[in-house]
């Protein structure tokens, strides 16, 4: 039996990236799993950057480009190969068994009816050649079963776990950037799908309150943002970071009033976990998969009206503040039940599943 695991893992390239923590998270907690029986090869970029964090309880091989190109495609042939996310374009050149992790399928909500139509095909040949998809959550597969064809294709539902492992912030931090008001607190890419916009708009109803929001802001949406806040005066109580790392990305989730996130399509939400680890009180869209990943914990905007988001966070706030420490508690329980060491040994009894 040919036991050798292929995991196309080139996305750690980018570890703060949401894609590059579901790598980094997901292989962390398989390498402290029970792997008898199986050899897994991670494609990486830099081998000797992985092995000294892994060692040899992974294999390695140099990823190269070159192998999203046809031609040039990866002949060797593993029992397994296993793709961590449905953008990869490196494919096998032979038919293996084949295990795909469905995050999103956003570009069926996006771009020209004719793109979208020319995305479905080309995807779906990508999903025929799967014999297991997993998704990340019930909303994912739920998307995907409306627009594709898993007829006959396994599928599983992984949910994945919480990126904090360490929520501690050292005393004497302080990160480059300081509100100077108690504020709520946002990260994600700076884009039409995360609906920032609707937080600088809310703000006009919420004075004394500051909001921070990280991420990519090298966008036109993020100037665009910059410029709503000046237009409706409330860009003295804005404060955009930037991409952050863990560590002041940690202070910010820690010092916060509450966490806001009015994203309009998420295929799973790690932020608002994150936020829950450290017991805040988390506003959401009642859109996508959200619900999913705040449950109970979670208070659900049903519309993006500045007023009544500035309302519901008012009393989201106020329903906290009642008894905070029971709420943080429950906060502090829910972003546990997201765990990694259950993600990797779900994805494990998979490959076992197939290789026997």
């Amino acid at each position: 039996m040919n036991k050798q695991v292929f995991i196309e893992a080139h996305n750690l390239k980018n570890p703060y990236g949401g894609l590059g923590q579901f790598n980094l998270n997901l292989l962390d907690a398989m390498s402290k799993e029970d792997l008898t029986g199986l050899e897994i090869v991670l494609n990486v970029k830099d081998p000797d950057k992985w092995k000294a964090r892994w060692g040899s309880i992974f294999q390695y091989r140099k990823y190269s480009s070159l192998h999203r190109h046809k031609p040039f495609r990866i002949r060797k042939r593993y029992g397994l190969w296993h793709s961590l996310n449905q953008n990869i374009k490196i494919e096998p050149a032979r038919p293996l068994p084949y295990i795909l992790t469905i995050h999103d399928i956003h570009f069926m909500h996006e771009g020209s009816p004719g793109e979208r139509e020319r995305m479905r095909l080309l995807f779906q040949d990508k999903i025929d050649r799967a014999d297991i998809i997993v998704f990340i959550s019930e909303f994912a597969r739920q998307d995907t079963l409306t627009h594709f064809d898993l007829i006959g294709i396994q599928h599983e539902v992984v949910y994945n776990g919480n990126t904090i492992n360490d929520p501690e912030v050292p005393a004497e931090y302080v990160p480059e950037i300081l509100p100077d008001l108690p504020y709520l607190y946002s990260i994600g890419d700076f884009s039409e799908r995360k609906n920032f916009k609707s937080l600088v708009k809310m703000m006009a109803d919420l004075p004394g309150i500051g909001l921070v929001l990280s991420g990519n802001d090298n966008t036109s949406y993020a100037n665009e943002i910059r410029d709503l806040a000046r237009e409706i005066g409330v860009e003295k109580r804005l404060w955009i970071t930037g991409k952050v790392d863990e560590l002041p990305k940690k202070y910010y989730l820690k010092n916060c009033k509450g966490f806001v996130f009015p994203s309009l399509r998420e295929g799973f939400g790690i932020p608002p976990i994150e936020a829950m680890t450290y017991g805040k009180p988390i506003f959401l869209s009642r859109l996508t998969s959200l619900p999913e990943i705040g449950g109970d914990q979670a208070f659900y905007w049903d519309d993006f009206e500045p007023k009544s988001m500035s309302e519901l966070v008012e009393k989201g706030l106020a329903k906290y503040d009642e008894d905070p420490s029971a709420h943080s508690k429950a906060a502090k329980q829910r972003a546990a039940s997201f765990d990694w060491g259950k993600a990797a040994r779900a994805y494990l009894k998979l490959y076992r599943q197939i290789l026997s």
